[in-house]
C-alpha cells in the first residue's frame, strides 16, 4: 500500500507510557500510531485532539498513521 492524501480525524486512544495510541477518522475507522508519528517531536498528544494525518502501511504489514499533527 502507498501512502495515501491526508485524512482527518480524532485521538481516540493514548497510552504515554507504552507511546501507542488510535487515531479515527471521520467514517469510523481506527487506525494506530507510535509516538515516533507525531509530526511535531512531542511524543505526547492528548485524547479528544482533532489531528490530520496519512495512513502508511507499516513494518508488520498493518496500515498505521504517520504524520499526525493538531
Amino acid at each position: 500500500m502507498a501512502t495515501r492524501a491526508t485524512q482527518s480525524g480524532t485521538v481516540q486512544s493514548f497510552d504515554e507510557f507504552v507511546g501507542l495510541g488510535t487515531v479515527v477518522d471521520a467514517q469510523g475507522t481506527a487506525f494506530n500510531f507510535h509516538c515516533t508519528a507525531i509530526a511535531d517531536g512531542s511524543r505526547n498528544i492528548a485524547v479528544g485532539t482533532a489531528v490530520t494525518f496519512v495512513l502508511k502501511q507499516g513494518t508488520l504489514g498493518r496500515v498505521e498513521a504517520v504524520q499526525i499533527t493538531s
